[in-house]
């Protein structure tokens, strides 16, 4: 990360429980939030991937960060995971909804496991983590909820049916519970990232030359950075944001808006 244009200490005292993130976009957000002085719970089902990340970040921030092994797609998992980090932290100021999963599969031939299984960990997934820490801490304390989605659905992308389908899910949410929690000082927004570079998931879902044309239909001619995204992350999270409630904000470089016809043609 580069010179911030955020404060270092802006949020020092406050915790983040961030699910997905010990990889990719949340690992990222991790990190700067971390920067900024919070301390963070990364959640994901590698516990060898998450005690690392937690070892790094650790030692590149100065802050503390617990790494906890969970299947958000288990309610009662996620209820322990939330327990564990009040029990360690005593608080929990932020909740970064990122654990996802996808894969490229025509709607001809993906199966019905396939499609529940994404629907499980990105839809079912979110709601189960912002339920949980609903219960255990924001209704009596207020807090922010971070839910990370995407463009896919916006239009339409051929191979990712489930996965636009989950995020449209995501984004529902996130205008729903906006509503319905907004008198408890909770605050929710989301983040629909475009295409990131140096990310495991386009590393799978763009091979070969479709890295290419998607490059081509992008107005600024480029993918995204992990640390664009964890900016917008920080920015969200932050009292500078205290207006926006349950928007899901874009940052793509404009892709969403040429990506159906790049990927069709």
């Amino acid at each position: 990360m580069g010179q911030s244009v955020f404060q270092k200490d802006l949020f020092k005292g406050k915790v983040a429980f961030v699910t997905g993130g010990g990889s990719g976009i949340c690992l990222g957000i991790t990190r700067h939030l971390m920067q900024h002085g919070a301390d963070t719970a990364i959640l994901g089902r590698k516990t060898e991937r998450l005690v690392q990340a937690a070892s790094d970040l650790e030692a590149s921030t100065g802050n503390k960060c617990a790494a906890i092994t969970c299947d958000v797609r288990d309610p009662k998992a996620v209820e322990t995971a939330i327990a564990a980090t009040l029990e360690r932290f005593g608080r929990i100021d932020f909740v970064v909804n990122g654990a996802a999963g996808n894969f490229l599969a025509p709607a001809a031939q993906l199966s019905y496991n396939g499609f529940r299984t994404v629907m499980d960990i990105d839809a079912n997934g979110t709601f189960n983590v912002c339920r949980a820490a609903f219960d255990a801490y924001l209704r009596d304390h207020g807090g922010v909820i971070l839910n990370i989605s995407a463009t896919l659905h916006y239009g339409a992308t051929p191979m990712q049916i489930h996965a636009s389908a989950a995020k449209a899910a995501i984004d529902s949410m996130t205008r729903t519970l906006a509503v319905e929690w907004a008198g408890l000082g909770i605050r929710i927004n989301g983040i629909a990232p475009g295409p990131i570079d140096d990310t495991e998931g386009m590393s799978r879902l763009a091979p070969g030359d479709l890295k290419d044309r998607m490059i081509a239909s992008i107005p600024i001619k480029r993918f995204g950075t992990i640390d664009e995204i964890a900016n917008l992350a920080v920015f969200l999270c932050s009292d500078a944001a205290s207006l926006i409630h349950g928007a899901t904000i874009v940052a793509d470089g404009g892709a969403w808006m040429g990506m159906t016809k790049s990927l069709a043609g």
